[in-house]
């Protein structure tokens, strides 16, 4: 059985490495400080606590597949290593603000292979917009709407993070990149703000950041946006602070801390439009399981169904830089129906 290799032990990565061992695979898993209990029960895996970088990454095993999900800069100083070695298979999440394309292609070895931005969004939000554009064409408009929030407004932020919170800080201070009249366009973070009604939770707010990626040159369409929501004077507050200079981002991370107490869900919603009128939406909805967080479930589902449709099908993928809107239309599928039999409600068009 293949041996995967997770970096990083949060959320997310712990509850990928979860599911690949009860999927029946080898899994060793790298964190400076990994919950070793939730690992405990898993006979199939093993725990390294350290420092990556003071592994001799060079020297793993080829045969296995490595799967990165450290935050930010991190990461992609990871991926950057770890690529550098011939015939690797790398799945990257770690969602950092220089992405692996940029990777030089001198700096990638012989028949190695890379996927990246493979969670909910960047991620499936990606692979459904290319099931709209393969089937309706170029598009009109290109919607993407998602965010991961306490089930009821809780007082104070509204907001507990459910992945890095200097992550959730980035998104909102970098620039948000997003197509207008064809091309693309630089916008202030945090704009174009607006209410939406989210079914079974009411009005919420949903706002302008840097989450489109890949798909705004992979996917051709006349105006394209990624939103995230959050609850109504969340995001008022944090401009409020940062306009005022009382924004203190040590403070932030611990009044974001994640509650794995309070009740939370992940909503996301993709829409599509062709210059005819016709339209595509997807819906995507969870509250989180005994299995993990909304957000952890969500994301990395998609991860997990990545990995297994890669070792299933070591040429699923040629040597490369992978988006995830470049995965064929099965996999999608697969990934797409994994996630509704572990409980995520998955409403819309059927993917073929």
């Amino acid at each position: 059985m293949r041996v995967v290799h997770c970096f990083g032990a949060g959320l997310v990565g712990s509850f990928v490495a979860r599911k690949l061992a009860e999927c029946g695979f080898t899994v060793s898993v790298y964190d400076m400080k990994p919950k070793n209990s939730m690992f405990e029960v898993y006979t199939n895996i093993t725990v390294h606590i350290g420092d990556i970088f003071d592994y001799d990454l060079e020297a793993f095993d080829n045969e296995a597949i490595f799967v990165n999900m450290l935050p930010g800069e991190v990461g992609h100083k990871l991926t950057s290593r770890l690529a550098r070695v011939d015939g690797r298979q790398i799945v990257d999440l770690s969602f950092s603000e220089k992405t692996p394309d940029t990777i030089k292609e001198d700096r990638i070895g012989i028949g190695t292979k890379v996927i990246w931005d493979v969670g909910i969004a960047p991620g499936l939000s990606n692979m459904l917009l290319s099931e709209a554009y393969g089937k309706m064409g170029r598009l009109k408009t290109a919607e993407i709407r998602v965010g991961g929030n306490p089930a009821v407004k809780k007082g104070g932020w509204n907001y507990m993070a459910p992945f890095s919170p200097r992550d959730v800080i980035a998104e909102y201070t970098r620039p948000a990149r997003v197509v207008r009249n064809g091309m693309m366009v630089t916008l202030p973070a945090l704009t174009e703000k607006h209410s939406i009604e989210v079914e079974g939770r009411g009005t919420m707010e949903a706002f302008l950041t840097d989450g489109l990626r890949s798909v705004m040159s992979s996917i051709p369409a006349e105006e394209m946006s990624e939103y995230t929501v959050r609850w109504p004077g969340h995001i008022e507050r944090f401009v409020r602070e940062r306009e005022s200079n009382s924004l203190d981002i040590e403070r932030l991370i611990g009044e974001w801390r994640f509650d794995s107490e309070t009740p939370e869900f992940t909503w996301m919603e993709v829409s599509a439009t062709d210059h005819a009128g016709n339209r595509m939406t997807w819906v995507v909805n969870d509250s989180g399981g005994e299995d993990g967080s909304s957000m952890a479930r969500t994301t990395g589902l998609v991860t997990v169904g990545c990995i297994r449709a890669w070792i299933e099908d070591p040429g699923m993928l040629e040597p490369g830089i992978h988006a995830p809107e470049k995965l064929p239309r099965k996999v999608v599928n697969s990934i797409i129906e994994m996630m509704r039999e572990n409980g995520v409600v998955i409403i819309g068009p059927v993917v073929n």
